[in-house]
């Protein structure tokens, strides 16, 4: 019974390095890699507002009245 214990007690403080060091390894990746996304999005959004800007501008003027 104890020798079942102190297996198990092994097997989850291997399971729990492991753990950790997959964790370490994913954050340290996150901290270096660059986030090409940031500067894409920022182009994105503003042609899009420009582009609704205009469009709001155009359906807000009145026509001149045809007589």
């Amino acid at each position: 019974m104890k020798n079942n214990k102190n297996r198990l007690y092994k097997f989850f403080a291997i399971l729990g390095c492991l753990v950790a060091v997959a964790a370490i390894a994913y954050a340290v990746y996150k901290f270096f890699t660059p986030d090409y996304l940031e500067d894409f999005e920022d182009d994105f959004d503003d042609d899009f507002d420009e582009y609704f800007e205009t469009v709001e501008e155009e359906e807000a003027e009145p026509e001149p009245a045809q007589a």
